[in-house]
């Protein structure tokens, strides 16, 4: 599915199951895609709880740009998607969610946006090597309940458990989280169950 926004189309890929109880939409990262080790296991772990799945190659990335700019301009975008997206799915809880960057931005539209909970993969709390350029408000600011999962590698370091819901660390991983990305499924399926309409 193909979504106009401002800043050109977004691509959208749909999982369906046979009987949703919860839609679950993921992102990619500044400069990665939606077929990123950790977003497929996610997709396929929560196919298997229920959710239907969509995953956004936002306007950014089908335009070819490896930084999404303003994120004013990108929150804006992603909340013509969802709302499209949403429209397909009527009375499904949502979760939003995605990697790095995608991460981000699911927190700083997650009450524009109706979401029920946030999951964050590998959040950049700072960029590597500045701790002083904290980007922790916004896991604070998000309003709704959010799972962090990060590796203890991560350069972008790794948030305070205090600034959300649940915050999972991985022994071993990097921000990419490819190590064992079926274990990052895993988490995140347990955690989106307690979301998912009865």
């Amino acid at each position: 599915m193909e979504v106009m926004t401002p800043r050109g189309p977004a691509l959208v890929e749909v999982d369906e199951v046979a009987e949703p109880r919860l839609l679950l939409v993921l992102t990619h990262g500044s400069a990665g895609g939606v077929g990123a080790p950790d977003l497929l296991a996610v997709r396929d772990a929560a196919l298997g709880a229920g959710a239907v799945v969509a995953r956004v190659t936002q306007a950014f990335r089908v335009a070819g740009a490896r930084a999404p700019g303003s994120p004013a301009k990108q929150d804006e975008a992603w909340e013509i998607v969802l709302t499209r997206v949403r429209a397909r799915y009527p009375g499904l809880p949502l979760v939003q969610g995605g990697r790095s960057n995608g991460a981000r931005v699911a927190c700083r539209t997650a009450k524009a946006v109706g979401a029920a909970a946030v999951v964050a993969l590998a959040f950049p709390l700072h960029p590597p090597g500045k701790p002083e350029r904290s980007r922790a408000e916004e896991l604070r600011a998000a309003g709704v309940d959010v799972l962090v999962v990060n590796g203890t590698r991560d350069p972008f370091g790794i948030p305070d458990a205090a600034d959300a819901a649940r915050l999972v660390v991985l022994p071993g991983e990097g921000h990419d989280l490819k190590r064992d990305p079926a274990r990052v499924g895993e988490v995140v399926a347990q955690w989106i169950a307690r979301y998912a309409a009865h």
